[in-house]
């Protein structure tokens, strides 16, 4: 398939053997069987992604760090959550999420379900416990109706962790300029995009690790961010145990990526310009740093269309407003759905 996309685009058929064709467009979301699509299912998901009492001082949701007005992350380094306390990784993206093998930075999730429900007991982002924000929605009639008619039972953790992923699984980027491209539209791509093409298959070195439909190979490597540091995160290693993984972090999708500076693990870089020069040096030395960051030794020009080729990899994504909450007694949810 891909090799006559190749050739409509009109490239050679050297180049069409290149990891990048096999970049294309997402196949349609599949939900695990457990856990099928219904719309009452995502409107819940959608309520509960929004809602500031699922934390311990109903100040934060879901949203809150993946804000679909910054590209459905977090526009600072890091996370903040109850109490103003701050995490040490960026919260990535919800966007295309229901793709990947693996969520969180290490991995440490196979599922978007077992993610939904991670940061709500996590003591610093919404430090509450399950069998309490269970006890808090199942107080709410509302939220108690939905559930029946979704679940066929009261409000229960496994439950709150379906309807979120449901909903997440919505959140999907639409055709790209790239996709457009490959499809034989020539003037959905800039000169400077097509040439940081060229380069992302080529002398950037990217597509070892950024390639298939996601531009991800879902793996996990150590590219050295914050290795230099004193006590660095030691990502998937704190997961495994495996001295093999020792700063090791899951490779990100690339498609939105100019949608959710800043960059990297730990927030580190603020731009994708920033993120190719990160690279083109390549990476912070350590004794595991994998063995495909070598510097790059692009020129100026090469960078700059290098980044307008990230920059052609943004989709659509449809727009999400904060839902309407069901009242209860006690706290009320907060109307701005969390959103700073």
């Amino acid at each position: 398939m891909w090799a006559g996309l190749a050739l409509l685009a009109g490239q050679s058929a050297v180049w069409a053997q290149g990891r990048l064709f096999a970049n294309g467009p997402l196949s349609p979301v599949v939900a695990p069987a457990d856990n099928p699509q219904t719309d009452a299912k995502v409107r819940l998901g959608a309520q509960l992604y929004f809602d500031t009492r699922l934390s311990a001082d109903n100040t934060i949701s879901c949203a809150t760090c993946h804000d679909p007005h910054t590209g459905w992350a977090n526009p600072h380094s890091t996370d903040t959550g109850i109490g103003g306390q701050v995490g040490g990784r960026n919260s990535g993206t919800v966007i295309n999420a229901a793709y990947m093998r693996f969520q969180f930075w290490d991995g440490r999730e196979g599922s978007l379900e077992g993610q939904a429900v991670g940061p709500i007991h996590n003591p610093i982002e919404m430090g509450e416990t399950h069998e309490n924000v269970v006890r808090k929605l199942n107080s709410i009639p509302g939220y108690r109706e939905q559930f029946q008619g979704v679940f066929g039972t009261d409000v229960t953790i496994d439950a709150i962790a379906k309807a979120i992923a449901s909903f997440e699984r919505t959140v999907v980027s639409g055709a790209s300029p790239f996709d457009l491209y490959m499809m034989g539209d020539h003037a959905a791509m800039s000169p400077a995009a097509v040439r940081g093409m060229h380069l992302f298959n080529g002398k950037a070195h990217c597509t070892p690790c950024h390639s298939g439909p996601l531009f991800s190979n879902q793996g996990f490597h150590n590219i050295g961010v914050g290795m230099d540091k004193e006590k660095p995160d030691l990502g998937r290693f704190d997961h495994t145990k495996d001295p093999a993984d020792h700063g090791r972090f899951k490779v990100p999708t690339l498609r939105n990526i100019a949608e959710t500076p800043p960059y990297l693990h730990d927030g580190s870089e603020k731009t994708l310009m920033d993120v190719v020069n990160y690279y083109n040096r390549g990476g912070v030395p350590n004794t595991e740093l994998d063995p495909l960051m070598v510097p790059l030794h692009l020129a100026e020009r090469e960078k700059v269309d290098l980044v307008a080729f990230l920059e052609a990899l943004t989709g659509p994504v449809a727009r999400v407003d904060v839902p309407l909450f069901p009242d209860g007694a006690g706290v009320t949810a907060d109307p701005k759905g969390g959103l700073r």
